[in-house]
C-alpha cells in the first residue's frame, strides 16, 4: 500500500518551489513572509472579547460544514481550472470574519479552512501553492480592515448600519477582492511565462462568484452581530448557491454520458492530463483501468438493447461502488469503460479491478426482455480488463490510454474475464506487443477506503 504523497517527508532541497522561474520563487517567498509579519504585527497587542470569540467558533463550524458539504465538486473543480485562478467559496466565510474579528482570528479563520481542505477536500497538491494562496487572503483581509478603520469603522461589528456604512464595507469588500485577484493572477504569469494574460484573468462569470460570496459575507456578518445562533440557518442558502453557480461550471464541463451519467471521454482526458501533470510534480503514480463487457453484443442481440443498457447502468453501479471519491470513471465507447485513479500503484490496481471483476462476476443483474416484456436474470457479467500506470506504461494521456488498451486487447485474447497489467515502457510509449495476462487469484476484498486521495 503506497503511502499518501501529502504526507511523505520531502527534503527542503527538493521542494518544488525552488523549480519556478527566480521572479515567480520571489514573488511567492514574499507574499508568505509579508504575510507572516503582517499576522504578527496584528498580535503584539491582541485583545479578544467572549462575543468575538462566540462570533470565531460560529464562523469556523459553519465554514468547515460547508466545505465538506461541497468537498467532491470542489476536487473537481480544482482540477479543472489548471492555469487559471480557482474560485471558491471561502471568501464568504474570511470576509464575514473581516466585519466581526480581529485580524488574528481572521488568519486563523483562513489556517482552519485550508487545514481542512488539507485532509478533505485536496488530492495530490503542490504545498507552496496552497500556502500561497492563504497568504493572499491573510493580506487580502489586512487590506480590508485598513479600509474599515479609515473609513471610521474601527471597533467590531464592522456591518453596515446607514449608507455611509454601506459605503465603507462595500469598498472593503471591494479592496479584499482585487488585492486576493490581483496577487493570484500575478502568481500564475510569473510562473507560466507562456499563459496569456486573457487564460490568466479566468472568466468573468468566476469573478461574479467571488462578488455573490463577498455580498453574502456581508449579510451573514450583519445576522451574526445580532443573532449569531441563526448563522447556522443560512447554510441551505449557502448550499443553494453554491450549487447553482458552480455546480452547473462543473456540470457543462464535464459533459456527462447521458445513458450512464458518467463523464464523456472529453472530460476524462482533461482530468487525467492534469492528474498526470500533478503527479508529475509530486511524484506520485495514476492508474487507469479499461475495461469492457464480455460478449456484450450477445446480450443486444438475444434480450434487445434497452437489456444490454440495463446490464451497462448494472456495471457502472458496481463501478462507482468500487472507487474513491477522487476517481473518476467514464463511458469510453459503446459498452468500454475508462477510469483514472490517482495515487494508484500497480499492484493497487489490479487490486481494485479484481475486486470490480469479482463482484460483477457474482452479482445477478436484472434485465427485461425487449420482446416479451418478462424479466430475465443473469448471473452475472463477465468484463475483460487492461491496466497502466504513470509513469511505467505511459507518460501522456494518449501513451497511457493507448497502454491500457493494447492491455484490454491482451485480456480478450488470452480468453476473457480477467485483467492484464501493461508493461513498463522505457521510453514511457505504448508497448509494441499486447501485454501478457497476469494471474490473480480470485479471493474477496474489502471495499477500497484506504488508498490515498
Amino acid at each position: 500500500m503506497s503511502v499518501n504523497p501529502r504526507l511523505r517527508w520531502v527534503s527542503p532541497r527538493k521542494w518544488r518551489l525552488w523549480s519556478l522561474p527566480p521572479a515567480s520563487m520571489a514573488y511567492v517567498l514574499v507574499t508568505d513572509v509579508v504575510a507572516v509579519l503582517v499576522t504578527v504585527m496584528a498580535s503584539l497587542h491582541l485583545s479578544v472579547s467572549r462575543t468575538e470569540w462566540v462570533w470565531f467558533g460560529v464562523l469556523a463550524g459553519a465554514s468547515l460544514l460547508h466545505l465538506e458539504a461541497a468537498r467532491s465538486i470542489e476536487r473537481r473543480r480544482e482540477l479543472a481550472v489548471e492555469g487559471v485562478p480557482y474560485t471558491n467559496l471561502k471568501s464568504l466565510w474570511v470576509f464575514t470574519g473581516v466585519l466581526l474579528l480581529p485580524l488574528p482570528l481572521v488568519v486563523a479563520l483562513v489556517v482552519i479552512a485550508y487545514t481542512f481542505c488539507w485532509a478533505r477536500v485536496y488530492g495530490q497538491f503542490i504545498w507552496h501553492r496552497k500556502i500561497f494562496s492563504a497568504a493572499t487572503f491573510i493580506l487580502a483581509s489586512a487590506c480590508a480592515s485598513a479600509v474599515l478603520r479609515a473609513g471610521g469603522l474601527e471597533n467590531a461589528p464592522r456591518v453596515p448600519v446607514g449608507p455611509w456604512s454601506l459605503v465603507i464595507v462595500v469598498a472593503a469588500a471591494t479592496t479584499w477582492w482585487l488585492i486576493n485577484y490581483a496577487m493570484v493572477v500575478g502568481a500564475i504569469l510569473l510562473s507560466s511565462p507562456e499563459t496569456t494574460a486573457r487564460r490568466a484573468l479566468g472568466e468573468l462569470s468566476d469573478q461574479l462568484v467571488v462578488a455573490a460570496a463577498l455580498g453574502l459575507g456581508i449579510a451573514v456578518g450583519a445576522l451574526e452581530a445580532s443573532n449569531p445562533w441563526v448563522v447556522p440557518v443560512l447554510m441551505v442558502t449557502v448550499l443553494a448557491l453554491h450549487r447553482d453557480l458552480l455546480l452547473p461550471q462543473y456540470q457543462r464541463q464535464a459533459r456527462t454520458d447521458d445513458k450512464t451519467g458518467l463523464a464523456a471521454p472529453t472530460f476524462w482526458s482533461q482530468v487525467v492530463d492534469a492528474e498526470l501533470r500533478r503527479a508529475q510534480l509530486v511524484g506520485a503514480n495514476v492508474g487507469v483501468l479499461m475495461m469492457d463487457v464480455d460478449k456484450f453484443s450477445e446480450i443486444n442481440n438475444s434480450y434487445g438493447h434497452p437489456a444490454g443498457d440495463q446490464a451497462l447502468q448494472a456495471v457502472v453501479r458496481v463501478v462507482r461502488s468500487e472507487i474513491r471519491r477522487g476517481d473518476l470513471a467514464a463511458r469510453w465507447g459503446g459498452d468500454e469503460l475508462a477510469v483514472v485513479l490517482p495515487g494508484t500503484s500497480s499492484t493497487e490496481l489490479l487490486s481494485v479491478g479484481e475486486r470490480i471483476r469479482l463482484r460483477l462476476a457474482h452479482t445477478p443483474v436484472s434485465i427485461t426482455h425487449a420482446k416479451t416484456g418478462k424479466t430475465i436474470i443473469l448471473d452475472g457479467i463477465r468484463v475483460s480488463m487492461g491496466a497502466a500506470v504513470y509513469p511505467d506504461s505511459g507518460v501522456d494521456v494518449d501513451r497511457l490510454v493507448l497502454a491500457a488498451d493494447a492491455a484490454l486487447l491482451a485480456a480478450k485474447e488470452a480468453g476473457r474475464n480477467q485483467i492484464c497489467l501493461a508493461t513498463p515502457s522505457e521510453n514511457g510509449s505504448a508497448p509494441a506487443s499486447a501485454p501478457p495476462a497476469i494471474p490473480l487469484q480470485a479471493r474477496p476484498m474489502r471495499r477500497r477506503t484506504d488508498i490515498p486521495s
